[in-house]
């Protein structure tokens, strides 16, 4: 198998590590194998991909999709690195509004499998940090939503103190008014 799963911190959360086949020209490794990753509980399909690039300090998040358009996101890392979060948001669960998050690196090549009931944000560690996602629901403006990124009640321990926020995601709203 060409990848190595491990459960993350919250049931539904995965790391999962890719295996590199490094040589003198450079590396290879697959980055998502259907029947490897369904074998291992991740569903699909995934039906949209994003890639975006920001400067180190940058937060982007914490963002979610409404029902019935909740996302799954498999998120990397192909440039830099980023500290990649994800909150329980999903009200059944006994995990609801705990927190988890890996770095994810152009070094390390961890993936993040986030699953639907999750919002998702990230920090760039490092300049030109390029995160890539493949999502499991395509973007629905109507079902935009999300959670102020330094909510004290969710408490995330970003590993950076000066960081940049976009206005959109300054705006959002805390935990237990979007709750």
């Amino acid at each position: 198998m060409p990848f190595t799963f491990n459960p993350g911190e919250i049931p539904g959360l995965m790391i999962i590590e890719p295996r590199v086949f490094p040589d003198e020209r450079g590396f290879f490794l697959e980055t998502y194998k259907e029947t490897d990753f369904t074998a291992a509980g991740i569903p699909g399909p995934f039906v949209q991909d994003n890639h975006s690039r920001s400067a180190r300090g940058i937060v982007r998040g914490l963002h979610f999709q409404r029902e019935p358009h909740a996302q799954g996101k498999l998120v990397r890392v192909s440039r830099g690195a980023a500290w990649d979060v994800a909150v329980d948001i999903r009200a059944s669960s006994p995990t609801f509004g705990k927190w988890a998050a890996v770095e994810l690196t152009e070094e390390n090549r961890r993936m993040y499998y986030i699953p639907p009931g999750f919002a998702h944000g990230f920090l760039a560690l490092a300049d030109d940090t390029e995160l890539q996602y493949k999502c499991t629901a395509e973007y629905h403006a109507a079902a935009d939503a999300g959670i102020r990124w330094d909510d004290p009640e969710i408490a995330i321990d970003w590993p950076l103190n000066e960081v940049l926020v976009s206005d959109k995601d300054r705006c959002l709203p805390f935990f237990k008014d979007l709750m």
